[in-house]
């Protein structure tokens, strides 16, 4: 099993064809944006870019870890923009308080249009929590580190 970091294929496509709405302005039928999701794994997780969406699957458990099931959701730190050739946008980090867990990796997905999967996230091995925050940090919001960018 392995967790491979990736904008997943899937999500490509799919931001040519509209689907995802990060509250940019863009008209659409709904106005509001869509709710992305962060969702834990462990190690045992295969995900990487054929990851189409959001699935239990291996997901760090939520009983008794003050996990909940399906993760929690994420706020846009930088809307979408650009600089030079780049578009990028990026997510506040984000802490599940209180948590007893060990995770692998995570899944940002989009819980509005029918979980479909945006990014695999890999910590590089199992980061562990004991009755503490278990905190993902983003990196800085630009054009060479934005946790989504399209160049």
């Amino acid at each position: 099993m392995a967790i491979s970091q990736a904008m997943v294929t899937s999500f490509k496509v799919e931001v040519l064809d509209g689907i995802h709405n990060f509250g940019s302005g863009v008209v659409r039928a709904s106005t509001s944006a869509d709710v992305f999701k962060l969702a834990l794994y462990t190690s045992s997780a295969t995900l990487g870019d054929s990851t189409t969406a959001y699935s239990s699957a291996d997901e760090v458990s939520s009983s008794g870890t003050n996990y909940p099931a399906g993760g929690l959701t994420l706020t846009i730190s930088q809307a979408p923009t650009s600089s030079s050739t780049t578009a990028y946008l990026d997510f506040d980090d984000l802490t599940f308080p209180s948590a007893t867990l060990t995770a692998a990796g995570a899944l940002i997905y989009n819980e509005t249009q029918g979980n479909k999967a945006v990014a695999v996230l890999s910590f590089g091995g199992d980061k562990t929590s004991t009755a503490g925050n278990f905190t993902v940090q983003f990196p800085t919001a630009d054009a060479s580190n934005a946790i989504l960018r399209i160049a």
